[in-house]
């Protein structure tokens, strides 16, 4: 059994600090050094370029900045990293962490910059969220040394429960950014035939809309559970407290319901530690 990481103390201003009190932070802390090391390494990368495509830029200059990230990774893949990505290059090579899955968080990011999401098919919202979430997966998996088949099905089901479950969460901030990830096929199953954000937001039928969202993450959910529990139990336990810390924030959005005015739902920092202590030494 690996030893457990040492609690981690961020300086000021970084984006681990950014991280800390989050399950993603509370999570991490228990890995193993190099691990624990790796995976902020990974977050730094996706919180870098989460903040351009989130930018109050025009959508030209901000597809501009992903740009630059993608010759980033190009020269990175090339041997020549830019100075202040050496650290994440040391990471890819240590890991064995693929190209791709970077391209991939990109082209996330990119779909944000692009133009305001409003209402996207199933199909649309499904590759959204394999590029903003399960390519991060696929990135973490190798990092707590997975094999590749399970690996890569726990990144497929987990990414897509955590980013639907995001979704859910970040109604409001997102409808405030003109942004609206609802599937068109729920609203329209509502009898709602908008997509505007706060209208849709104000409609009496948006319950049944949240409550589809709220059902496929716990197909995801359940389908990840079940990898996890045929896996070696020291390759999952950072994945299986995110599982625990999310799926209890989906719960308590489902039982607080949808109806304004909604209450964010957050774990605090002494629940996020009783999560971490059930799944931290076993």
């Amino acid at each position: 059994m690996a030893s457990a990481a040492a609690p981690l103390a961020p300086p000021p201003g970084s984006v681990t600090s950014r991280a800390s009190g989050s399950s993603f932070y509370t999570a991490m802390r228990f890995l193993p050094r190099a691990q624990r090391e790796a995976m902020f390494e990974i977050y730094s990368f996706c919180r870098l370029v989460d903040d351009i495509a989130d930018s109050d830029a025009p959508h030209t200059e901000r597809l501009d900045g992903l740009a630059r990230w993608r010759l980033n990774i190009d020269a990175l893949y090339f041997g020549r990293p830019p100075d202040d990505l050496r650290n994440l290059a040391r990471t890819v090579r240590e890991f064995d962490l693929r190209k791709d899955d970077f391209v991939a968080v990109i082209e996330g990011m990119e779909m944000d910059a692009a133009a305001q999401i409003r209402a996207p098919d199933w199909a649309k919202l499904d590759l959204y969220c394999d590029r903003v979430a399960s390519a991060v997966g696929r990135l973490s998996v190798r990092v707590f040394g997975m094999g590749e088949e399970e690996g890569r099905a726990l990144a497929h089901h987990l990414g897509r429960a955590l980013q639907l479950t995001n979704i859910l969460r970040d109604l409001d901030e997102d409808a405030s950014m003109g942004r609206l990830y609802l599937p068109r096929e729920a609203l329209q199953a509502a009898g709602i035939t908008t997509n505007d954000p706060n209208a849709v937001l104000a409609d009496p039928a948006l319950g049944k809309v949240c409550a589809e969202v709220a059902a496929r993450a716990r197909v995801h959910f359940g389908e990840a559970d079940r990898i996890m529990s045929h896996s070696a139990r020291r390759t999952v336990r950072a994945p299986r407290m995110m599982e625990k810390a999310y799926r209890a924030i989906l719960e308590g959005m489902v039982a607080q319901g949808w109806a304004a005015p909604r209450q964010r739902i957050r774990l605090g920092r002494a629940r996020l530690l009783w999560i971490a202590l059930q799944h931290a030494f076993v």
